[in-house]
């Protein structure tokens, strides 16, 4: 199996510093971070390990939702997940405190129970979230869109 990598440049102190996080494996971009704006409710133009931990969460999701409910017998026409990543306080420190992923599916073969099994599986099986296993809270909430 391949590695990935990105590479981050970072000048300054964590309060007046930023830097740079490059997707170095797929060269599709360089982007903007700073603690301020991770820490505050406008991103700005930024983004943040927290927004790229839920854009490697969902889509590996997408990825293990898609193969469970293959398995369960089922097709998906179309699937939409969304991974929000709270940054909270835990310890006197920044922690990633929350994850609630969000899927809405069109499935041709599987009912809702059987799409709520496939989605529990996928969260179960999804490599980024056992990586991931170390945070406080993963919800999930599934639903089959017709």
């Amino acid at each position: 199996m391949p590695t990935r990598t990105a590479r981050t440049a970072w000048n300054g102190t964590l309060q007046e510093g930023s830097g740079q996080v490059e997707l170095t494996s797929s060269k599709v971009g360089t982007y903007e971070v700073s603690f301020p704006k991770r820490a505050a409710e406008e991103a700005d133009g930024t983004t943040s390990p927290e927004e790229l931990i839920a854009a490697a969460h969902s889509s590996c999701f997408a990825m293990a939702l898609s193969n469970e409910i293959g398995k369960a017998g089922g097709t998906p026409q179309s699937l939409e997940i969304t991974a929000d990543v709270t940054l909270g306080q835990k310890d006197g420190g920044p922690h990633i405190t929350k994850i609630a992923l969000t899927v809405r599916g069109e499935v041709d073969g599987l009912d809702a129970a059987g799409f709520e099994q496939a989605a529990q599986a996928a969260k179960a099986g999804c490599p980024v979230s056992k990586a991931l296993a170390g945070v406080d809270e993963i919800t999930l909430d599934a639903a089959l869109e017709s």
